[in-house]
């Protein structure tokens, strides 16, 4: 059963993590903690004119399955906008919480996490990378940082 949810594909996606580190002037931060088992992820972001993200960059400290989700985001984030992000994120917690088929388009690798679904205890850490890059980008476009999904049982960093 463990060996399913830690398949060869989801180890090569973690150890993949593409964007590592900081930015060294980034326009917007994010940063999230499952609070279940302290996966962490701080993404910092810049945007393009047409509030896309022109450079990304996260330093994600969690599980194999939180850091091959962020792997998958690392490799499709670049030129993204907030709303194809959201859409990824309310799909991705659909597709863990409802069983529904995942994100599509330029996030539709994040479907290789869909066995992750029958282990809820590792939902938040798979989601932790996603969320806080959409705190970055609303920080970047000067949104409000703000909680969109009570369920998905990650915290703002200092607010668990």
């Amino acid at each position: 059963m463990i060996d399913e949810l830690y398949s060869a594909r989801i180890l090569r996606l973690a150890a993949n993590l593409p964007h590592s580190g900081r930015l060294e002037a980034p326009e917007g931060t994010g940063e999230r903690v499952a609070k279940l088992c302290g996966s962490k992820a701080i993404v910092d972001v810049t945007l393009d004119e047409t509030a896309r993200v022109l450079t990304f960059a996260q330093d994600v400290k969690a599980c194999a399955l939180g850091q091959a989700a962020a792997g998958v985001l690392g490799e499709a984030v670049i030129g993204a906008t907030l709303d194809e992000i959201v859409a990824a994120r309310d799909a991705m917690a659909a597709m863990l919480k409802a069983g529904d088929e995942g994100p599509t388009g330029r996030f539709e690798g994040l479907r290789a996490l869909k066995q992750v679904a029958d282990y809820p205890a590792r939902h938040a850490s798979t989601m932790v990378a996603i969320e806080a890059t959409l705190d970055a980008v609303r920080q970047a476009q000067g949104r409000p940082v703000t909680r969109d999904r009570a369920d998905t049982r990650t915290s703002l960093a200092g607010a668990a």
